[in-house]
Parts: C-alpha cells; structure tokens; sequence
C-alpha cells in the first residue's frame, strides 16, 4: 500500500475524532434496536441505510415512510445501526413461573401435562393408520402450541416432552401460486416489501378523522397519511381504542406510542396493559426483521420485551400469539437426536431431543416456508431435456477450469451454488453463453443496474448473425430474446417484468436457466418470490460472494443454503488480479495485508480527526485521483460507514457538493449535475443523476434510464450520492473508491464492511484512515453478526439428504 501522495510502507496512526452521534439522529428509519438486537445478536443489514435514500423519520412526531426521510429526527438506520446491533447480552430468564403454575399444583400440572401426551400418542397412532400427507398449515394450531410453551416456560414438563411430536404438518407440495407482473411504475414506487405494510392512497375523510384523534393525543398530526394507509377504513376508530396500533407506523418507537396513549386514555393508561404488551411484541419483531431475523427466540424476545418496560414478557408473547399478530415455532436444534419413542409416556433425560421455540411474523414465516417448499422441487425434479448429455459434455469440455465444472452440475441438477469474487463472473457468463448455445431460454439476474451492465459487457459483443440481410434484429432461435438485447436483467425488473422474458401464461417465468448473481443480496421473501417464479423443470443457479454484506431486508438466504449443503456446490478458483485483488482476498479470510502497489493502486491517507478526514477526501475526489489516475470525479464513488456524524454521508455529500457542482439547491435541494442516490424502495439503491424538475418531480437518470421521482417523494427517496454507505453500493464497482474510515464510527466496522467497501474497486482505492487500530482488528475478529432464521431447519425437513 501507499499513503497520498508518496508511497509508504507503513500506515501513520491517527486519533479518533469526535464521538459518534447519537443513533436517533435523523437516520432512515430501519435500525435494529439496541433491546432486540441486545437479546438477539443484532443483524448484520440495518434496512433503513441500503434501503436508502431516505434518512430519517420517526421522532416525536415524524415517522418517515417505508424509506423514507420524516419531518424530524428519528432512530437511526443502516449500517449506523449495525454499530450497537450486537451489543449487550444474551441472557434472559426464561423460567419464569406463567399464570398457569400459580393456578395448579405441580402434581395437577404433571396430571395434566401427561394427559396432553396420551391424548397427542393416541391421535399420532391414529394418522399412521391413514395416507401420509405432505402437509398443511405451517405454523400448527396455534392453541397447541401456545399450551405447550406455557408448560415448557412454568417448568411442568421438559422441553422435548411436550414438542415429541414431529414439527407440524407442512403445506402441501403443490404447483406454486406465481406472481403476476406488475407494472414499472408501481415498483419503481416502492415495489419491494418493506416490514411494514407500505401506505396506500386513503381517503380524505379518513385521513381528517385520524388528525383529530392525533391532535388530541398530542402526536403530530402529519402521521395521519401514513395512520390512514396502515390501518385502513375506520382507522381512526381503531387508534382510539388501541392507541398503541400507532407503533404500525414505520419510525414511530414505544416511548412515543406510550405518551400518545397517555394522551387518550388518561388513568386506564398502565404499562401492563394487554393492548401495549401486543403492540410492542409486534413492533420488536419488526426491528428485528430490519436487523435481519425472519423469527426470535423466546427468551431472547422476552428479554427485549422486560427492558421495553412490559412487565410480563411471556403473558405479551402468549396474548400476541392469541391473537394471531404473531407465530410460534418449535426447531430442532439437533437433526440427529433421535425422537422419543412413540408410545413412552415419560421421556429420559438423557434421551430428549433438544428444541428451541421461536417466535415470527407470518409474513417471513410463510416466505421461508415457500422459499424451502421452492428449493426443494427444483432439486426433486427433472430438468427439461434441453441439449443431449453429449452436448452439455462438450460445452464443459470447451471452458476450462471452474466454468467446465459450473457447466457440468447444471446439466445434472435444478439448483446449484456458485461462490467467487468479481473475476468469477466470467465462469456464469461461460454457462450463460453456453446455454443458449444450446437452445436453452437462459438469463441472468444481478442487483443492481451498473452489476447488470458489467455482466452484459462479459457477454462479449453480439453476433453478426444476430442480424439479417435487412440489418435488423432478428430473434433467436428458441431463446425468446431479440438478437441485439443481452439477456441479463436486475432482480426487481425481473420481477415486476420491466426487464426479463416476461411470464408464460401461468405466471412463471418464460426460460429454462435462470443464474442469479448477488445472491448474497436476496432477502428471504425476494428469492420465494424468484423461486415462486420458476417454472417446473427450470434450471437455478445463485452465485455471488459469500463474503460480502447480507441482505437489507431478512434472512440469509445463501449463506443458509451454502451450509446445508443440498445441492452442487461449485467455487471458482479465479483469484482477482492485481494488488486490490490481493488485498480483498486477505480481508475475506481475516487479514489486512500490506501490499506492492507500483500503481499507487491501493493508497493509505492517514487523518487526525473527522474535519481532516472530509478535507481529504474532497481532496481526493476532485484533484488528485483525477490528475494522478486520469479517473474523472464523476467515476470515483466515496464509501462511509454511516449516514450520521461528522464524517458521514451527510457531511462528506455536503462537502463534495460545495466543491464538485456548487448551487442553491432549487429542487427540493438539489441542482441539475449532482450526483444522487435514489431508492425506489426499501433495499434498493441507484445511483444517478439530476437532469432536472418540473411539475411532474425530479428528473433523474440512473444506468442510462430516465426516472420521474414525484415531488412528495423526493424528500423521502432521494438523496445526494457522491458519498454512499457500504450497503448501498453493494452489487456495484467504480474505477476509484474513497472508503472513509473516521475515528468516531469505528464501532460500525467489521469484516463483512471493509471486504464490501474495499471491493468496490476496480482500478484505484484510497482509504481515508482515522480509525486506528480499530481496522486491522475489524478484520480480524469481528466477522458477520448472527441472524436468526428458520431456512435451515425447512431445508432439512424438505430435503432429508442436507448435511
């Protein structure tokens, strides 16, 4: 490495800079709180910092919208939050004595427990007499479930004496229920789901009823909109007999819903009521999907619900479950314990099989449950007899390496992993290729617009006899696709058919290979709705890097599906070149490596505090990267942990403004040439660019495409882009990256950050260090943090062979 301007071999320490600011300081609303995250190991993707543009909502009184940026200040979101979303500790006391214990006696609860048992032997006897089905509901009958964790957490009977019985039944494997396309515009408004429901157009009159009901709460009467939406018809009836349905509203934290209700309900207001137990139950469930969990752990959730004030966590839990606002599950810890025997009325000790009891939304339970139900018809059924053996022998036979290994599994299998860094692209693009070759109908998918146009250019050019005599394009046989298009597309345009082959008349897809990239990037309801998609008898293969950043939104998908080893599993051997690929690849296996960079390749700017830090970097970007390298300011793209403090997105875009396309900012702050991140919805990000406004909003282009972003939303999408997250530059690279380390965001680092920043690279990287020692230790011990997730469990479950 070298330090700017001269080459140096080693790194100059600098001091840490002001301490960071307050995590409620006008972040995008989708941090992991500190209580869920204390209880839960946090999550690796704050939704609210990838998902966008938007930064802040919430406060007192201006909860933003589903990515949005409020009126006020708000909690903080993003890769801000990754900072404390694993602090704290993991202990709770989970044996608490319930409500049943102090009405029965241990001998009646035993009684009453064994009873239980004979009842569930008798009526599992009976269903082995009868045709096996492949399943039902997902989540049981909720009453079942809920007696049983009342008598695991009063302690009147061990966990596997009550969860012997196998998981409940499944959902049967049926034809998928596919998603129709819809339109551009609607995605490009907020098509991808955020965690809560997005606000629809409610009716005036409704929305004049909930003012009312705010102002007399004392909450500010702007939230009505978003109330209205939440809540539908009548909402205004609804929040005052539940005061507490105001947490539904995206930003919107307990402190503020209990002041509200208050407001409205005087002295009924208490702590322990039933209504607020729900409400907060639901409300930490929702943090926790923003920080990553599809579902929590019981004691980990009545941990958080104990530290939000709610005095009987596991009566809130049971109430909420009650109510069906929230599902409970019993997994397996261990696959290969066996079971207690069927007809044993007491269980050893030594042989219970260990469970753990989660508790989730039904919107991400579902989409595991589709997700697994997907994966394993892809790898329980045949692939469409496109091209001979001998056809797909000589297509691997004509690649080398990795691709001929990539080619092969796909020829055998549905669903195959494909894992490397930027340089094994061109092993999909090799199967791609080969493929149509073939006469298969194959796409790929990437993240984002500039990774789908980076994979486009590895296609190579297109063939002349793509065209015809008349010199127009011709379609290609059996592909479906125009001769001059390449057939790659991004995940969102895929799905809502802007990009893509479009849907055959049942709703699946119209090809017969799909390779996903980025798939490190899919949040669990995007791959069910992907996998949804699939046609029978389609091939899918998901690449990516497993290094790099989770999803926004959660699950874990990839990851999940790499360690329960179902399928093929092919990693390239195609290292990245040169000292940026040197120095990336050490990250990933934890060490931060001095390298040889002749080029000036790789450049250390040590700083003293957060002030120098954005002199530097402006510096940078505007005057040496250009006049050293020959990379334009426009090519050069500034990574930062965080959108807050004085060395975050918001003071390094302020900065680079002033000096880079100076104005007064008469479109909503913007001007005609700054450079802009716009997210059309929660975990999306697109670079682009103002052209300029009008009545109809702000004009923007992203990746060479006109986008219209309407004046109400440009406050809450779009925001200024010369500096980004980490998060939200995942699936794209630049010619030059500024990765700005400051000293008072050194909590927000860890390996999964500097591997992503580092690697967005493609020419030159400088890194603006004030982070000290803090660095090389990120790297070193602090890996990616924990997300809970249910995949691995219904993998199993589907496919008996995993592991």
């Amino acid at each position: 490495m070298s330090t700017e301007p001269e080459p140096t071999e080693k790194t100059e320490p600098g001091t840490r800079g002001a301490a960071p600011e307050p995590e409620g300081a006008g972040e995008a609303p989708g941090r992991a709180t500190d209580d869920v995250a204390a209880s839960s190991g946090g999550g690796e993707a704050g939704a609210g910092d990838s998902a966008g543009a938007g930064e802040g909502g919430g406060g007192t009184g201006a909860a933003g919208g589903e990515s949005g940026e409020g009126v006020s200040d708000g909690p903080a979101g993003g890769e801000e939050a990754e900072a404390d979303a694993g602090e704290g500790g993991d202990s709770a006391d989970g044996d608490a004595d319930g409500a049943d214990k102090a009405q029965l006696s241990e001998a009646e609860a035993e009684l009453a427990a064994q009873r239980l048992e004979r009842e569930r032997i008798a009526r599992r006897k009976a269903e082995k007499q009868q045709p096996v089905e492949s399943g039902a509901k997902l989540s049981g009958k909720a009453a079942d479930l809920l007696a049983a964790v009342r008598a695991v957490e009063s302690g009147a009977k061990p966990v596997a004496a009550v969860f012997r019985e196998p998981e409940p039944p499944r959902r049967p494997a049926q034809e998928p229920v596919r998603p129709r396309p819809v339109s551009a515009q609607a995605t490009g408004a907020g098509g991808a789901v955020g965690v809560t429901g997005s606000v629809g157009g409610a009716a005036p009159e409704t929305v004049e009823a909930v003012q009312r009901v705010l102002a007399e709460g004392g909450a500010p009467t702007a939230l009505a909109s978003q109330v209205a939406g939440v809540l539908g018809e009548g909402a205004d009836e609804e929040l005052r007999a539940d005061p507490w349905q105001l947490l539904r509203v995206t930003g919107v934290r307990p402190e503020q819903a209990d002041g509200f209700a208050r407001e409205l309900l005087g002295a009924e207001c208490a702590p322990d009521d039933e209504r607020r137990g729900r409400a907060v139950t639901v409300w930490l469930l929702e943090q926790a999907a923003l920080a990553g969990h599809t579902a929590l752990e019981m004691p980990a959730l009545t941990a958080a619900l104990a530290q939000r004030g709610v005095p009987d966590a596991e009566a809130a839990v049971q109430s909420t479950i009650a109510e069906a606002e929230a599902l409970v599950f019993q997994d397996a810890l261990d696959p290969a314990a066996p079971e207690p025997a069927e007809d044993a009325e007491d269980t050893e000790e030594g042989a219970e099989r260990p469970v753990r009891i989660l508790v989730g939304l039904e919107r991400y339970a579902l989409a595991e449950e589709s997700l697994a139900d997907g994966l394993a018809r892809l790898i329980n059924s045949v692939p469409k007899e496109d091209g001979s053996a001998e056809d797909w022998e000589r297509a691997a036979a004509s690649a080398s390496g990795s691709a001929a290994e990539l080619i092969r599994a796909v020829a055998a299998g549905g669903l195959v992993l494909h894992t490397g860094g930027q340089a094994s692209l061109a092993e999909p693009a090799a199967l791609l290729t080969a493929a149509r070759g073939l006469g298969l109908r194959a796409w790929a998918a990437t993240h984002s617009p500039l990774g789908r146009d980076r994979f486009s250019d590895l296609l190579g050019a297109d063939r002349p006899s793509d065209l015809g005599s008349d010199g127009a394009a011709h379609e290609e046989p059996r592909t479906g696709t125009p001769a001059g298009t390449r057939p790659v597309a991004t995940v969102a345009g895929l799905l809502s058919g802007a990009e893509g082959p479009g849907r055959d008349g049942d709703g699946a897809f119209d090809l017969d290979l799909l390779v996903v990239l980025d798939a490190p990037q899919l949040d669990v309801e995007t791959a069910a709705l992907l996998v949804e998609s699939l046609p029978d008898g389609a091939r899918l293969v998901l690449g990516g890097d497993p290094a790099v950043l989770w999803s926004a939104g959660p699950g874990r998908v990839f990851a999940d599906l790499l360690a329960a080893r179902i399928c093929p599993q092919v990693a390239s051997r195609r290292p990245d070149p040169g000292p940026l690929g040197e120095l990336v690849s050490g990250i990933g296996i934890g060490e931060l490596n001095q390298v040889e960079a002749p080029g000036k390749e790789v450049v250390i700017v040590p700083v003293r505090d957060a002030g120098e830090a954005v002199h530097r970097t402006v510096q940078l970007v505007a005057d040496s990267v250009p006049r050293a390298l020959g990379v334009p300011a426009e090519e050069t793209q500034v990574i930062t942990p965080g959108h807050g403090g004085a060395a975050g997105t918001r003071a390094l875009n302020a900065a680079l403004k002033e000096r880079l396309n100076p104005g007064p900012g008469r479109f909503g702050g913007f001007d005609p040439g700054d450079r802009v991140a716009y997210s059309p919805a929660p975990g999306r990000t697109l670079p682009g660019r103002v052209v300029g406004a009008d009545a109809d909003g702000l004009h923007l282009t992203c990746a060479g495409e006109p986008v219209v972003v309407p004046k109400e939303r440009v406050e809450q999408s779009v925001r200024h882009g010369w500096a980004l997250t980490a998060h939200q530059a995942v699936g794209c690279r630049w010619p030059a990256v500024v990765a700005v380390l400051p000293g008072d965001a050194t909590q927000a680092l860890s390996r999964p950050w500097v591997y992503t920043a580092f690697g967005r690279a493609d020419r030159h990287l400088s890194v603006v260090q004030g982070a000290e020692q803090a660095l090389p230790r990120a790297v070193a011990e602090i890996p990616a943090k924990p997300r809970t997730t249910r995949l691995p469990v219904l993998l199993r479950t589907q496919t008996p062979t995993a592991g």
